[in-house]
């Protein structure tokens, strides 16, 4: 299996709505070019970002073909494929077409909340199962558990196609220890955007970025920067972002960052329920800050 190459950063893609909340295939496919001629480092379809809990089955389909043939090969494309049915991923990653997909994001199962070792014996069973690299996702807010460093490092000394993780603990020391621990074929992403400059400054390579929708050019500038060590420069861009960090969560992912895209200009500020557009009172905040970084909106 080819060493696939995540270094930088990633954006994990919205997934633009019209107004009949059908998707606005133009606009995604405008979107990913956006991020591609502004130095996106690859792209992740299907993940947390995309609303994929909301989509169908050919909505899904439809996405990942036109994100195929939009990229062209000109960046890499991670799919996200997980869940909290094991056997489930196993038969799709078994079955399905993988073509021009580079690896998969796979999210720690949500809901019925494993033990570390289910946790353990889930991956495993999608390493056995996986034709490509896989990256672990462990995110504690939206599962309700998390996956300790001991199980990250665990699976990554067993599976040499498990190949990486983004990590959105929140927890700074665990994403640290795996950094120290880990096997040189094995890399630690952020997965959280407000976190990725220190991060990178710990070992981390770079992020899977939500902010990254609405700014690729000036946050993937941030990360290059601090992965070649010119920490002043990205710690001015970081600091420039973190009122924006604060404001794409407050009402919920992707709320904040759809609303700073309409104000932007590229996508009409739909979501399907259950979730739903930021406040009005986020909304204006939003567009002031934007306004003070000299965004038009």
């Amino acid at each position: 299996m080819p060493r696939l190459n995540l270094k930088g950063m990633g954006v994990a893609m919205i997934t633009p709505f019209n107004e009949d909340e059908s998707v606005d295939y133009d606009a995604l496919g405008k979107l990913i070019d956006y991020q591609i001629q502004n130095g996106t480092d690859y792209i992740v379809a299907l993940g947390t970002t995309a609303e994929t809990p909301t989509l169908t089955e050919d909505e899904k389909k439809k996405i990942v073909q036109l994100t195929i043939d939009r990229v062209q090969g000109r960046v890499p494309i991670i799919l996200g494929v997980g869940g909290n049915n094991t056997r489930s991923i196993v038969d799709k990653l078994k079955n399905d077409d993988f073509g021009g997909i580079d690896g998969i994001l796979s999210v720690v199962p949500y809901y019925n909340k494993p033990s570390q070792e289910g946790m353990y014996q889930h991956y495993k069973a999608i390493a056995e199962a996986s034709p490509l690299p896989v990256v672990l996702y462990n995110v504690p807010g939206r599962t309700g558990v998390n996956m300790t460093a001991e199980t990250t490092l665990r699976i990554a000394n067993e599976f040499k196609n498990v190949i990486a993780i983004k990590e959105a603990s929140g927890d700074i020391t665990q994403m640290d220890d795996i950094i120290k621990r880990k096997p040189d074929n094995f890399d630690v992403i952020s997965g959280d955007d407000g976190v990725t400059f220190p991060l990178i400054t710990l070992g981390a390579i770079g992020v899977i970025s939500v902010i990254g929708n609405a700014f690729p050019k000036e946050f993937s500038r941030m990360v290059r920067l601090a992965l070649e060590g010119d920490y002043q420069s990205s710690l001015t861009i970081h600091h420039s972002f973190s009122e924006l960090f604060k404001l794409l969560f407050v009402d919920g992912n992707p709320a904040g960052v759809k609303s700073m895209l309409s104000m932007m200009g590229y996508i009409q500020n739909k979501l399907r329920l259950p979730l739903v557009p930021t406040r009005i009172t986020t909304f204006e905040q939003i567009r002031k800050v934007l306004i003070d970084l000299n965004i038009k909106c």
